[in-house]
C-alpha cells in the first residue's frame, strides 16, 4: 500500500489529470505532472510538475524519484521513454499502451480473446486499400493506426471509387467496415491490485462529429441486454495485461450483440458522469488502484444521470446551468476555446 502524503506521478498534463490529481488529494496524496506542454490545466492542481520532452531521459528520471507510483492520463504517451523511470511503479501496466497506440494490434489482441470487432486489414499501400476495400466491402472508414482521436485521422470511403487515388499519409493505416448498430455504449472496470475488478453502470453514450457529446444512465434495456457479454470481454482484457486502474471499452450495440470498439487503458470521458453520479468515481477509484488501496463502490447515486460535454468555442449560460440545482457544473480551465475542444462538462443527477 502507499500510504497518503506520498506522491503520484501523472504522465500527461490534460483534464483527466486533473480530475486524476483532485481526487488524490481528496485522499491526501499530492501529485507530480509531467507534460511536454507549458500551459498544463492539470498542473494547475498539482504539487509539482515538470515541463520537459518525453524524451529528455534526465527529466524523466529526476521525476520518477519524486514519485512512489506513476500513472498516465491519456494512451498516446510514447513507449519507449518510460525505460527511464527506473525502479518507479508505472500503473497501468505500459503493455496496455503498447496495445491501445495501433489500432492493429488492438483488435487483434482482443479478436484473440473472442472479442468481435468490425471487420478489419492493415493498410500500407494504395493497393492494400484496394484489396481491404474489395475483401470487407463499402461503406467503411480508413483510420491512422496510431494516434488520433475524437474522429482525427479518419476518411469515410461511402463507395469503392472513394479509395481510388486518395492521398494516403505515409504512416500505417487500418481499414475498418462500418458497423449497423443501434447504439454506442462503454464498459468502465476498476481492477485493484488485489485483482478485485468493479464495474461502473455502462452509459448510453452519443457522438456527434467523432466527439462524446452526451452519456446516459441508465441505459436503454436493450443496450443493458448485451452489457454482461461486454463485461466479460472488458475483464479477460483486464487479466490478460495484468491490469491495475481504471480501465474502459467502448462498444456498438447491434443485432447480433456487442461489437468492439476500441479500448482506453484510463479514465475515460463516457464516466465523468461518476464524480457525482456514482458512490465512488472512476477517478478516485484510480487512484485507490494503483496506491493498492480497496476499492469504492460503484453503484448508481442518483436514479438517472445525464453528462454532456461542453465543447469548442459555443456560448454557454453558465448562470442558467448553475441555476438548476441538479445540475454540476466542471470547467477545465482551458484558456482558449476552439472547434472540437472539451472546455468542461456538466452532469444531471434526478432522485426519485
Amino acid at each position: 500500500m502507499i500510504p497518503p502524503g506520498e506522491t503520484i506521478g501523472i504522465l500527461g498534463g490534460g483534464q483527466l489529470g486533473r480530475m486524476i490529481a483532485m481526487a488524490a488529494a481528496q485522499l491526501g496524496y499530492r501529485c507530480h505532472v509531467y507534460a511536454p506542454e507549458a500551459d498544463s490545466i492539470a498542473a494547475e492542481v498539482s504539487a509539482a510538475f515538470t515541463c520537459a520532452r518525453w524524451d529528455d531521459a534526465e527529466a524523466m528520471a529526476a521525476f520518477a524519484a519524486d514519485c512512489a507510483v506513476i500513472t498516465y492520463e491519456f494512451e498516446n504517451v510514447p513507449v519507449g521513454p518510460l525505460t527511464t523511470l527506473g525502479e518507479a511503479a508505472l500503473l497501468p501496466n505500459p503493455r496496455a499502451l503498447e496495445i491501445a497506440q495501433d489500432r492493429l494490434s488492438e483488435k487483434r489482441f482482443v479478436s484473440d480473446l473472442g472479442g468481435t470487432p468490425a471487420p478489419f486489414a492493415p493498410v500500407d499501400s494504395p493497393a492494400d486499400l484496394a484489396g481491404a476495400v474489395a475483401a470487407i466491402g463499402v461503406p467503411g472508414i480508413l483510420k491512422t493506426r496510431r494516434d488520433g482521436y475524437d474522429g482525427k485521422g479518419q476518411w469515410r470511403i461511402m463507395a469503392a471509387a472513394d479509395a481510388e487515388g486518395l492521398d494516403l499519409p505515409a504512416k500505417p493505416l487500418i481499414y475498418e467496415g462500418l458497423v449497423r448498430f443501434f447504439a454506442e455504449f462503454s464498459v468502465i472496470l476498476c481492477r485493484g491490485a488485489d485483482g478485485d475488478i468493479r464495474y461502473f453502470d455502462s452509459p448510453h453514450n452519443v457522438h456527434e462529429g467523432g466527439i462524446l457529446s452526451t452519456s446516459t444512465l441508465p441505459a436503454p434495456g436493450a443496450v443493458l441486454e448485451q452489457v454482461p457479454a461486454a463485461r466479460g470481454l472488458a475483464a479477460k482484457v483486464a487479466e490478460a495485461l495484468g491490469y491495475v486502474g481504471v480501465l474502459t471499452l467502448e462498444f456498438f450495440a447491434t443485432e447480433s450483440g456487442p461489437v468492439f470498439n476500441e479500448m482506453a487503458p484510463r479514465v475515460h470521458n463516457s464516466g465523468h458522469w461518476t464524480i457525482e453520479g456514482a458512490i465512488t468515481s472512476q477517478f478516485e477509484n484510480h487512484v485507490r488502484a494503483i496506491c493498492a488501496l480497496p476499492l469504492g463502490g460503484t453503484g448508481l447515486a442518483a436514479k438517472a444521470v445525464e453528462m454532456r460535454n461542453l465543447i469548442g468555442d459555443e456560448a454557454h449560460d453558465w448562470p442558467a446551468i448553475l441555476a438548476d440545482p441538479a445540475n454540476h457544473l466542471h470547467l477545465y480551465g482551458k484558456a482558449a476555446a476552439r472547434p472540437g475542444r472539451k472546455m468542461g462538462h456538466v452532469t444531471r443527477l434526478t432522485f426519485g
